[in-house]
């Protein structure tokens, strides 16, 4: 259902007049079968031809908006268009060129790689138009371990400087990195700098890449894009250059990823090489994300989108011979308590022979969020003697890791060790650790105690149409609007919206807006849970809990 008119026209309207047409298509959808070069003003059904007729007084009309853009880049051409002249194809070429190396205006082009229609057309603007690096007068850098700027011209005779832009996993030769040669000559079997992580490294063989084709050259020069295996410190958005002579260029921007899923082995004994292609994965993928979370024990993978991320289990198919199912993660929720207690714990083991004596009275209360965990001993007289205090908090950190309500880990808590006893001969490391444990887990348990969650702060960026099924949505998910703000002709709607509802917010927004809308997400804080929601978070623990 593309809509060749319909998308030009929305991305004027979104970005300006400056988006303009270099080509129109010749027929839509089923019936596509060629294009008209503005610039030439020819038409291409693949073969070289005179416009159709009918769409002749069109293709005049998307010419004029195309010269009307290009040609105030050159004052003697745009004197000449303003006189009533008509621009030689020549001219308008001309202009178009210095049009797109400025930066002036952003040119449209169509074709369909299904139908091998404009693919040819594509390649041969890209080489003819776009700007050549070569015509870039210098890079701008800073200097590694000084905020100084430096510069570099693209030419072979300055001091060698590359940017990385890409990193493969290969499972044959390892890590192939590919760089682009911003100045200077770098040779095979040599040594470069990375000057991001100050380390040297050591070249092999450098390639020249095409499609899967590695070819070896001796050299390469500003200008070139070659690749090397092997590096072992370099990721893509670092500079490679000269010691004696470094620069660091600005860091590729990449999105962040906006949907995490859970990752397990479908056969038992694969943790190993998930966890090795994973991580080779990461290096190969700005935007690909791996981490283990410690409350939930699920090992979790972040991408751009549910594609994004089953692209990557079918890499590690087909890379690393290993299977795995996604699921949904589960949500690291903690507890705390809301009052203050005082209990008593007390070990007592008599069975024959030297028994087991730990016995402490401990206060539990609650502490501001975001505080963590705080032992505080406040024994007179050596009720308890010190050697036993440290096992006494070693027995309450270990029971924080398992909550009295669902089994989340407890935080935001003070417990104060104020009086207790011992036996000269059975009192231990051991049964203070225990005592301490049974004392914080029944103390919590009369604390009133609560399930948190966490929060993340949310930004949905969404044309202005959409503001109200935005904002619909978001408060269906217990967010809460914080406000919102104009954006050129986008709206940024900030929140503060529960993790469990975030999940497969990606594709819920792509589906609200037409594919129009981005977010971001990060987390912010931990909240109590509503308690209707709480108890159904905790029922369904027990139960999980109740099937291991």
């Amino acid at each position: 259902n593309a809509n060749f008119y319909k998308v030009l026209d929305t991305a004027r309207e979104i970005f300006g007049n400056n988006v303009v047409p270099v080509q129109l298509p010749i027929g839509s959808q089923d019936s596509f079968k060629g294009i008209v070069d503005l610039v030439e003003m020819k038409a291409y059904t693949p073969n070289e031809g005179e416009i159709p007729a009918d769409l002749l007084d069109e293709a005049m009309s998307y010419r004029e908006m195309l010269v009307d853009a290009v040609a105030e880049e050159d004052d003697e051409l745009m004197m000449k268009y303003l006189e009533g002249e008509e621009l030689t194809n020549e001219e308008v070429a001309l202009c178009l060129k210095k049009a797109l190396a400025s930066g002036k205006v952003c040119p449209v082009l169509c074709g369909s790689s299904l139908k091998n229609i404009g693919i040819t057309a594509l390649m041969d603007f890209i080489v003819e138009y776009l700007p050549s690096p070569a015509n870039i007068e210098e890079y701008k850098g800073k200097l590694p371990k000084a905020d100084q700027e430096t510069t570099r011209k693209p030419s072979a005779g300055e001091p060698f400087s590359a940017l990385v832009f890409k990193t493969l996993a290969d499972p044959y030769v390892g890590k192939l990195t590919l760089f682009r040669v911003i100045s200077g000559t770098l040779k095979s079997d040599s040594q470069v700098y990375n000057a991001n992580k100050d380390v040297t490294e050591r070249l092999g063989q450098i390639f020249l890449l095409k499609g899967k084709n590695q070819i070896p050259v001796p050299e390469v020069q500003a200008g070139d894009i070659a690749a090397v295996a092997k590096l072992q410190e370099t990721a893509t958005g670092d500079t490679l250059c000269d010691k004696d002579n470094p620069i660091v260029y600005p860091a590729i921007d990449f999105p962040r990823p906006s949907i995490s899923m859970a990752v397990e082995p479908k056969a038992k004994g694969d943790e190993e090489k998930i966890s090795g292609g994973l991580a080779r994965l990461t290096e190969e993928d700005p935007t690909f994300e791996v981490h283990k979370d410690n409350v939930t024990k699920q090992t979790l993978i972040s991408g751009l989108g549910e594609i994004h991320l089953e692209v990557i289990t079918s890499k590690l198919q087909k890379k690393f011979g290993v299977e795995v199912n996604l699921t949904t993660p589960k949500i690291p929720y903690k507890e705390t308590i809301r009052s203050t207690v005082k209990v008593e714990g007390k070990h007592k083991k008599q069975s024959g022979g030297r028994g087991q004596y730990g016995h402490v009275w401990l206060e539990l209360s609650p502490l501001e969020p975001g505080q963590g965990f705080q032992f505080e001993e406040k024994i007179f007289g050596g009720a308890v003697p010190r050697q036993y205090i440290p096992a006494v908090e070693k027995g309450i950190r270990e029971a924080l890791e398992e909550g009295v309500l669902a089994g989340y880990p407890v935080v935001d808590v003070k417990a104060v060790l104020y009086d207790g006893s011992f036996h000269p001969v059975d009192s231990s490391e051991m049964a203070f650790k225990i005592a301490s444990s049974m004392a914080f887990k029944k103390g919590a348990a009369q604390a009133k105690p609560v399930l948190l969650e966490p929060i993340m702060n949310v930004e949905v960026t969404v044309p202005d149409e959409y503001m109200g099924d935005i904002i619909g949505d978001l408060n269906k998910k217990r967010g809460r609007i914080l406000g919102m703000e104009p954006q050129g002709n986008m709206q940024v709607v900030k929140a503060q919206v529960p993790q469990a509802e975030m999940f497969k917010y990606a594709t819920d927004l792509r589906s609200m807006t037409q594919g129009r809308g981005s977010f971001t997400a990060e987390f912010s804080h931990y909240e109590e849970v509503p308690a209707q929601i709480s108890e159904a978070i905790i029922e369904e623990a027990k139960k999980e809990q109740g099937e291991k």
